[in-house]
């Protein structure tokens, strides 16, 4: 059962007159042509962006390949773009992850990889959960030697509000397994995905 599914149903309907509500609460009419249709827009857009809640991301990487002539060295997938939403302010955050791991005897196909950041982007956030739900999700379903995730991220509820600090990125990482025990192994990861010594 996804999340949604766990609380009582919304209508768009319901939904809609929301964002009309809020409309108003800023100082705008609904019913003047323009907005008309923007409630529907906005439902739709919110589909979109919290479609996360829909799926299982762990589901991505149940199909595996063993067919790999013994490769055992690092997977590494750079950039992931991603879009977010901050669960305090509703304000997006957009940024990149990148993900590693050590397969033992499997691995996934990379666009699984890029799914599954998806899968937790699409939801409310907060960056620290996102970045260990996500090598969780990898840790617990494929069962590698070891996962890590670095994700960096500009967050909209600081440079739009606030304090208005633009250009500024937050920068977490988890690693589990081999790259949380091996100094080596972690830094080869951070020199792939061009991290060297705590700098971009």
């Amino acid at each position: 059962m996804n999340d949604r599914a766990k609380h009582p149903e919304v209508t768009p309907e319901q939904a809609e007159e929301a964002v009309r509500t809020l409309l108003r609460w800023a100082g705008e009419d609904p019913s003047r042509e323009g907005l008309l249709d923007t409630p529907k827009r906005v439902v739709k857009a919110y589909r979109d962006w919290f479609s996360g809640y829909e799926t299982d991301p762990g589901e991505y990487l149940r199909r595996t390949f063993k067919e790999v002539a013994g490769y055992d060295e690092m997977v590494v997938l750079r950039d992931i773009e991603f879009e977010s939403h901050c669960e305090h302010h509703m304000a997006p955050i957009i940024g990149r992850a990148h993900v590693g791991y050590l397969p033992t005897n499997r691995v996934v196909g990379i666009s699984k990889l890029a799914r599954v950041v998806d899968g937790y982007a699409r939801r409310f956030q907060v960056q620290e959960k996102l970045t260990a739900e996500i090598a969780h999700c990898i840790q617990e379903t494929l069962q590698p030697a070891g996962v890590a995730v670095v994700i960096d991220a500009s967050h909209e509820c600081m440079t739009t509000r606030g304090v208005h600090k633009r250009g500024v990125s937050m920068v977490t990482s988890q690693m589990l397994g081999t790259f949380r025990d091996d100094a080596r192994t972690r830094a080869e990861f951070l020199q792939f995905i061009g991290i060297h010594g705590g700098h971009r």
